[in-house]
């Protein structure tokens, strides 16, 4: 009998063991706010929009000790609007992220829908991750710094960190018959992170980006996704972006930097994409867009619960011509941005941010450049447009 206890007690034992080797987390972020945009048809828009400071989320993770030092871990990711309980994402139901794979000593492989190197590694010193929020992303969130896409079916690998330098890269499957690398996405990054050091570089490659990269985009709204900065050039071949950045600390100031170039190449090679506009004879066979994005950024902390934020970005693209012989004259566009963020706790932070936009020349569509901060419905009627925000912010 006592026998049979003690091999009981120790089963349990084992069993609590093996417990807590493993865990799954749940967690998630809450952003709702409300926002007054300019020029929009004439007149001012007043609006509740979520998802702003960062994507409303939930999600699952965990890890399972396999010994030996590996592990096996898991994430799903849902995103979600606040103010109509609808799906993001095109309404997939874990549309940010749903990977799984393993991590070792040597590093982390893992499968699924993911994010690409840019993100992983060079979007971080951008304002918009910095307390800009979506708004305060590049231009049209051009460079994916704000995470409006992501790569399917992808295979991606993340070195372990080394005196606080780490790499890692991403492969998305396209394919189809005939032709493996239609709708492919790859892409390379590595950072650095070290004291009041940080610097950040990325590269990716997305073929046939209107139906491949520019397909998965974070909102459901057609209009996020064929920003007039550049729906005109979803018949391109090829997309390329490299994107570069930096950043020093000095005390409770950080001053950082990026630069992006981003490349629609080999235009008029695919049919244009349902609701993606451009001009009506299109362009140049095999022309290139070249977009070069600059921007500077200035993160104070007044007091170590209350933060500023503030940004200014410009963005250049090359005039083009059209198949009639048009010309399309280049495009800039000047973006000033400004955030102040308090926290109540670790948890909860309420913050206002204001943005400034300013477009000139022609954009992709071969009309007269407007104004259009990132993923608002509410696109400028002119070159001009401000808006202003205030917000809470929530995290479990």
């Amino acid at each position: 009998m006592k026998k049979s206890i003690i091999a009981f007690v120790a089963l349990g034992t084992l069993a609590g063991a093996a417990h807590a080797q493993s865990s799954v987390t749940l967690y998630g972020i809450i952003d709702e706010g409300l926002d007054m945009i300019t020029n929009n048809k004439g007149g001012h828009v007043y609006q509740l929009a979520s998802s702003v400071m960062q994507g409303n989320r939930f999600g699952l993770t965990g890890a399972e000790d396999l010994g030996g030092g590996m592990k096996a871990v898991f994430l799903l990711e849902n995103g979600f609007n606040l103010n109509s309980g609808a799906l993001s994402q095109n309404g997939l139901m874990f549309g940010r992220q749903a990977w799984v794979g393993l991590a070792s000593q040597y590093g982390t492989v893992t499968f699924g829908r993911q994010y690409d190197s840019i993100f992983d590694y060079a979007a971080p010193l951008a304002a918009g991750q910095l307390g800009g929020g979506v708004y305060g992303a590049h231009p049209g969130d051009l460079d994916d710094s704000n995470i409006d896409y992501h790569s399917n079916s992808s295979i991606k690998y993340a070195s372990p960190t080394f005196s606080g330098f780490k790499f890692g890269g991403t492969y998305s499957l396209g394919g189809t018959p005939g032709n493996f690398t239609n709708n492919q996405i790859w892409s390379l990054g590595a950072a650095y992170n070290q004291g009041p050091v940080a610097l950040g570089a990325a590269y990716l490659n997305a073929r046939n980006p209107g139906t491949g990269m520019f397909s998965t985009a974070a909102s459901s709204l057609p209009e996020t996704l064929m920003t007039p900065i550049y729906s005109g050039f979803m018949s391109a071949n090829t997309f390329q972006l490299i994107d570069f950045g930096g950043s020093y600390t000095f005390g409770p100031a950080t001053l950082g930097a990026t630069y992006t170039n981003a490349k629609f190449m080999d235009l008029g090679s695919n049919p244009m994409p349902t609701g993606a506009k451009g001009p009506a004879g299109g362009y140049t066979t095999g022309s290139t867009a070249t977009f070069n994005d600059v921007q500077v950024n200035f993160l104070y902390r007044i007091t170590p619960a209350l933060r500023l934020l503030l940004a200014s970005d410009y963005v250049h693209r090359n005039a083009l011509t059209d198949q009639d012989g048009k010309s399309i004259e280049s495009a800039k566009y000047l973006q000033y941005d400004a955030s102040l963020d308090y926290s109540l706790s670790k948890r909860t932070d309420v913050y206002v941010m204001a943005l400034y936009q300013r477009a000139l020349g022609d954009d992709s569509t071969g009309g007269p450049a407007v104004a259009a901060i990132t993923d608002t419905t509410a696109i400028s009627s002119n070159g001009k447009q401000f808006l202003a925000r205030i917000g809470i912010r929530h995290k479990f």
